[in-house]
C-alpha cells in the first residue's frame, strides 16, 4: 500500500509510467471503463474545491467505481471536533482509497499515518498539491513532447501557491530546467523552496518583478491567482490581487509555441481575450486532470 502526499513520492521512472498510462487513457478511455468496478473512493474535502474534487470523482466513476465523502468541513464530524486521524480510521472501513484536501499543512500526512487504505493529498494549505502537479506535467509532456530543456515562468502568488511549490519540486528533477519567478516582494517563493530545492540542486533561477520583460524567454508560463483565503488582512490582498494580468497584448511578446497554464480558478489574472489563443491550454489542463487521476487511482489500487 502506498500514499501520495508529495509530488516526489513517485520516482522519475514511476512518474513516467503514470504519465504514459494517462496518455493511454486519453487514447482509449473505454478500455479502462470497468477496472475499478466494486471499488469505492472517499473524497474528504475540508476546504472548498470544484475542479479537484469533481475530477477525482469523475476519474473514479470513469473507472467504474463509486464515490462517497463530503465537500466541506462543516458537513463532516470535524465541525464536532473529530480529528483527521479518527476520521480516516473510520473511513478506512468504508472505502478502498481516499483523497483528502485540508487547509492545514501536513493533515494528509497525518491521515496517511493512521490509514489502512491509500491516501492521496488533494492539497494541504500552502504546502503541496501532487495531483495538480501530475496534471501539469501531463499537460506539458503531451503538448510540448518533453519535460526537460525548458524555461518555466511562474507568475503571481509564489508564496502561498501550493501548485507552484509542488511543480518546482517535480520539474527540478529533470535535465536543463530553468525557472523565472515573477512576483512582488511580498509573494516571493518561500525560503525552503529557494534553499532546499533550487540552490541545493544547483537549479538555475531568477526572481523578477516584470512579466512583460520575462515573456520572450519562456517555454511555459504558469499563472496563479492571488489567493484571498491565504491572506491575514484584506488590505494586503486588495493591494496585490491585480498586480499581474495576462492579456492579449502581453501574449504578443511570447514565443509562438509557449504554453500558458493555470491551476484554476482564475479571477482576473488572465484576461478572457487570451482564452482563444491556441497557446492558452488551462482548460485542456483541467481535462487532463481527470486522466492523470484515473491513472493514479489504478496504480494505487493495483488494478492494472
Amino acid at each position: 500500500m502506498r500514499h501520495i502526499i508529495s509530488p516526489t513520492d513517485l520516482t522519475v521512472s514511476e512518474l513516467s509510467g503514470l504519465l504514459e498510462l494517462a496518455e493511454e487513457i486519453i487514447e482509449s478511455p473505454k478500455k479502462y471503463a470497468d477496472v475499478c468496478h466494486g471499488k469505492k473512493m472517499a473524497t474528504l474535502f475540508y476546504e472548498p474545491s470544484t475542479r479537484t474534487r469533481l475530477s477525482f470523482e469523475a476519474a473514479m466513476l470513469n473507472l467504474g467505481g463509486s464515490i462517497l465523502g463530503f465537500s466541506s468541513a462543516d458537513s463532516s464530524s470535524a465541525s464536532k471536533g473529530e480529528s483527521v486521524a479518527d476520521t480516516i480510521r473510520v473511513i478506512s472501513s468504508y472505502a478502498d482509497i481516499c483523497a483528502i484536501r485540508h487547509p492545514k499543512e501536513g493533515a494528509p500526512l497525518v491521515a496517511s499515518l493512521h490509514s489502512s487504505i491509500p491516501v492521496i493529498n488533494a492539497g494541504d494549505g500552502g504546502h503541496n498539491h501532487p495531483t495538480q502537479t501530475f496534471t501539469d506535467l501531463l499537460t506539458i509532456k503531451n503538448l510540448k513532447g518533453r519535460l526537460n530543456h525548458l524555461t518555466v515562468g511562474f507568475c503571481g502568488d509564489l508564496k502561498f501557491g501550493r501548485t507552484v511549490h509542488s511543480l518546482i519540486n517535480a520539474l527540478a528533477r529533470y535535465e536543463n530546467i530553468k525557472f523565472v519567478l515573477i512576483s512582488p516582494e511580498e509573494l516571493r517563493i518561500p525560503n525552503y523552496i529557494r534553499e532546499e530545492v533550487l540552490e541545493a540542486n544547483n537549479i538555475p533561477y531568477v526572481e523578477v518583478k516584470s512579466l512583460e520583460n520575462s515573456m520572450p524567454e519562456l517555454d511555459i508560463l504558469y499563472m496563479t491567482r492571488v489567493q484571498r483565503e491565504r491572506f491575514f488582512n484584506e488590505e494586503d490582498y486588495i493591494r496585490l490581487k491585480d498586480i499581474y494580468v495576462l492579456d492579449a497584448k502581453k501574449m504578443t511578446y511570447a514565443k509562438e509555441d509557449m504554453l500558458v497554464l493555470h491551476p484554476l480558478p482564475r479571477v482576473n489574472e488572465i484576461s478572457t481575450d487570451v482564452d482563444d489563443d491556441p497557446r492558452a491550454v488551462y482548460f485542456k489542463q483541467a481535462q487532463f486532470g481527470v486522466y492523470v487521476r484515473m491513472a493514479l487511482i489504478m496504480k494505487l489500487l493495483e488494478v492494472m
